[in-house]
């Protein structure tokens, strides 16, 4: 990064931080309006009880809005994090386009609005057969009913009629068989707007509905359709409510909004970006404000599935973030859905509209303490659901969001493997690459989204963020490369070489650390003394050699060394000094006796090792986990490494000497040697050697190798859950949270290298991650192109090309793929129609081909 990047990089966070304001974050602000919403609200006339038509909008505001933010592409709409229009851009354009007929207004925007749809119906739609979302089965139809309704030509080419064809009949299918307030959610009556004109609603169910704030289910679409059907006065102090309250930024998706929610929801963009380290104070804020208010005791749940999920999209959230910054929050706080039968007889009867919600229940469990049986339900629970979700795929009803969201990969990345596998740089790179990781939560017609504008700068400045640490990255790999070659490491003639694998695993697991952290290169360098040194005890050295490198380590002294044993010594001598030097510099005081104390005990771990496997001696389990715990060799790079971190770590921890290491460094020794184990077993019985796998089924004569492997790896999960309360608690260690968090990423890091396999003995399996996290440039905002709009001059345009239609003409039912359609032609206004206890919703769809 040049030096101007630097400096628009740090003026990007400035910004952001003054956005982001301790003492008053709009959270409004940080939603992207809706398009869809707003021309709705656009389109209620000024004054309803007129015998002649009114000829401006109740809302001006809201229409000037649909004037002033269409894109240059002529859409409005959504954008994905990377600006790309999504496909809810198709019915919010014809919304916005006739909201500007309506009121007869913006004609060059309603054309470039119509060119857009005509020209780019085919994109969104392709490859979507039979497998639109519901929301998009219920609304898009509507829009075009409306459409050609008010006289605009939506003539869309031949080749799609198959498609809306198939749109049309999956709506027909959803009206016929659902309730108009029962059934999936949202319910129907949520899309009031959006319905046929033939689908006859009774008033009484539009009132029943409306809450106690005026609203239909805080859409503010369907209540000001309600509003424009029946004039109820509460729908109307609703609706002036939104717009007092939104009038800066635009009608968002719902109404009102969780602000806490929003707060939650961009404490997550900032952590998943890889940003939280720029925004420390920001991200303690807004925790500290939710912790209070989850502190003060659970509030009554809401009952209708529409807030449940919300809830349980919040709830785990704010679970899993608090966890993570250590606050002491309970497991109930999100689980409460586990004790009501109603709630999870719901999650289950609508599985794919509870996708989302489920997926952010299964993600809190992961930080799952001893003891918390209530996460492991959960747990098993919400993987369930997933599972049901992914199995579900392909089927004519996607759900609310699987087609329009990426959602079905993230599923399939949380399944497939655990977090504690994952290492966090290579994280916030597929959070910055994916496309809808602007999405919040999810809302009736597709999702509340972070603003472009917001959006926009966090994806900036992570890539910024990203790439400038892959170029440290390549500039520290090659340097230490060249110090394996200077000191004989890299072509000492026997075992395995895995420079690169070791520079990779701390800079891919810690990546919060300081752009100029010696961290890395320290704990890389010991990482690759540590393997070279490992082989050589394990499969090259005699025993005299062996003790003589010991001996060598225990005096530190090369006296009597030759060959491949003093290679090693003189390497790790030179480390020890170029730690000792950088760490007299940094903080003043002398640690080379305690660096050589703890690689003498590492060493010795390796020697006794080799001595029972020359000897053929069998150790009991206790026995064998005391030196492996150590000869695994953890805590020879977690300790000295936690000497560098800019906090209050006592350097006289790092020594064998010290009366025990804490219980958290025990922790981490321990699970790394047992998933060490769990993938080397194998390799051991035809090396004739022993370790915890085959040790279990000594002692135990009645067990199989599947019994003794279930056994450790129950082990590693207990022990693991204990680790992570050590790491993320205070009270429980003495190390300051950094050093405790190093820890984990320890441990993170042989969670990835022994999770299903050996992968670092293998050659190829790291391959790709190495060149995503080091290498291979970000793929952000890789546009799909837009079809351009006809070469027209839309601003000579004096009035809206309207098509003829003859007054509520039914079109007889007909067939097409031996389905049943049924359709309307009508040029009625927008209007309430009441007919005993009924209100009809005009207009209907008439299909034009060209």
């Amino acid at each position: 990064m040049e030096l101007s990047d630097v400096s628009i990089h740090q003026a990007l966070v400035k910004e952001i931080k003054e956005e982001i304001s301790l003492s008053d974050i709009d959270p409004y602000s940080f939603v992207s309006p809706s398009a869809y919403e707003t021309a709705w609200l656009a389109m209620i006339p000024g004054d309803s009880n007129q015998d002649q038509p009114c000829l401006s909008p109740m809302f001006k505001d809201c229409l000037d809005w649909v004037v002033n933010n269409q894109t240059d592409e002529g859409y409005w709409g959504e954008l994905d994090a990377h600006g790309n229009p999504t496909m809810e851009s198709l019915p919010a354009t014809l919304a916005c386009v006739i909201a500007l007929k309506k009121w007869n207004v913006g004609i060059s925007n309603a054309e470039r609005g119509l060119a857009f749809v005509r020209a780019n119906a085919e994109k969104f739609l392709e490859g979507k057969h039979k497998q639109f979302s519901r929301w998009f089965t219920i609304v898009f139809p509507g829009m075009i009913e409306l459409a050609r309704e008010i006289g605009l030509e939506l003539d869309f080419p031949n080749h799609l009629n198959g498609l809306l064809m198939d749109i049309l009949f999956q709506r027909q299918k959803i009206l016929d068989s659902e309730e108009p307030a029962g059934g999936p959610y949202p319910p129907l009556l949520s899309y009031l707007e959006a319905l046929p004109s033939f689908y006859a609603i009774k008033q009484e169910d539009i009132a029943m509905h409306v809450s106690g704030d005026g609203s239909l289910f805080q859409s503010p679409s369907a209540t000001a359709r309600a509003f424009m059907a029946t004039g109820k006065e509460e729908c109307l102090g609703y609706l002036q409510s939104l717009v007092r309250t939104c009038a800066d930024h635009g009608v968002p998706p719902t109404y009102p909004m969780d602000e806490e929610l929003i707060k939650l929801g961009l404490a997550n963009q900032l952590q998943r970006l890889g940003l939280a380290a720029h925004f420390p104070k920001q991200i303690e804020h807004i925790l500290t404000q939710v912790y209070r208010n989850y502190n003060k005791g659970s509030s009554e749940k809401s009952t209708t599935s529409t807030s449940i999920a919300t809830q349980l999209h919040k709830d785990p959230l704010a679970f899993r973030l608090l966890r993570m910054h250590g606050y002491d929050i309970s497991p109930w706080s999100f689980c409460w859905f586990l004790n009501n039968r109603e709630v999870l007889d719901q999650i289950e009867k609508n599985h794919k509209f509870f996708s989302s919600s489920m997926l952010n229940v299964y993600r809190a469990t992961d930080l799952m303490f001893p003891g918390e049986y209530e996460l492991g339900e959960a747990r098993s629970f919400s993987r369930k659901v997933l599972e049901k979700v992914l199995a579900d795929q392909g089927t004519a009803d996607d759900g609310q969001f699987m087609n329009s969201f990426n959602l079905q990969r993230m599923i399939e990345h949380e399944l497939s493997l655990p977090w504690m596998a994952r290492m966090d740089h290579l994280e916030h790179r597929a959070w910055i690459e994916e496309n809808d990781m602007n999405a919040l939560w999810g809302g009736k017609t597709s999702f509340h989204r972070l603003s472009s504008h917001k959006s926009g700068k966090f994806v900036k400045l992570a890539a910024a963020e990203y790439e400038f640490r892959q170029s440290i990255y390549k500039n520290e790999l090659a340097e230490l490369k060249s110090w394996c070659l200077n000191w004989g490491l890299s072509d000492i003639g026997f075992g395995r070489e895995k420079t690169t694998y070791c520079y990779f695993a701390i800079s891919a697991s810690f990546s919060d650390l300081p752009y100029d952290s010696y961290i890395r290169m320290m704990v890389a360098k010991s990482a690759i003394i540590i393997t070279v040194a490992d082989d050589f005890f394990d499969m090259e050295g005699c025993l005299d050699e062996l003790h003589s490198l010991y001996d060598a380590v225990r005096r530190w002294d090369a006296k009597g060394l030759s060959g491949r044993g003093k290679v090693i010594f003189v390497a790790l001598d030179n480390l020890v000094k170029e730690t000792s030097a950088k760490h007299l510099q940094q903080d003043g005081t002398d640690i080379s006796s305690y660096l050589k104390q703890i690689w003498c005990e590492t060493f010795g771990s390796w020697l006794a090792e080799a001595e029972w496997s020359q000897s053929g001696y069998m150790p009991t389990m206790d026995e064998y986990l005391r030196t492996g715990m150590t000869s695994i060799a953890t805590h020879t790079l977690v300790l000295p490494a936690s000497c560098f971190l800019k906090s209050n770590f006592p350097n006289s921890q790092i020594s064998p000497a010290a009366a025990e290491y804490q219980t958290i460094t025990k922790l981490v020794m321990l699970g790394a040697r047992l998933l060490n184990d769990v993938q080397s077993y194998q390799k051991e019985i035809e090396d004739g050697k022993m370790n915890s796998v085959l040790l279990f089924m000594k002692e135990n004569p009645d067990a199989d190798i599947d019994d003794s492997v279930a056994f450790i790896r129950e082990l590693i999960e207990k022990k693991r859950q204990e680790l992570l309360k050590h790491a993320l608690m205070d009270g429980y260690s003495d190390f300051p949270m950094a050093c405790r968090h190093l820890h984990l990423s320890c441990m993170k890091v042989f969670q990835m290298f022994y999770n299903s396999s050996n992968r670092y003995d293998s050659n190829t399996d790291m391959f790709q991650d190495i060149q995503k996290a080091i290498y291979i440039p970000l793929d952000v905002g890789t546009w799909k192109p837009l079809m351009p709009l006809p070469s027209s001059d839309f601003g000579s345009k004096k009035e809206f090309q309207t098509i003829t239609s003859h007054h509520n003409q039914f079109v007889q039912p007909f067939k097409y793929k031996n389905k049943r359609i049924i359709g309307y032609q009508t040029s009625s206004p927008i209007a309430r129609r009441e007919y005993g206890n009924y209100v009809f919703i005009t207009p209907n769809f008439r299909l034009s081909f060209a």
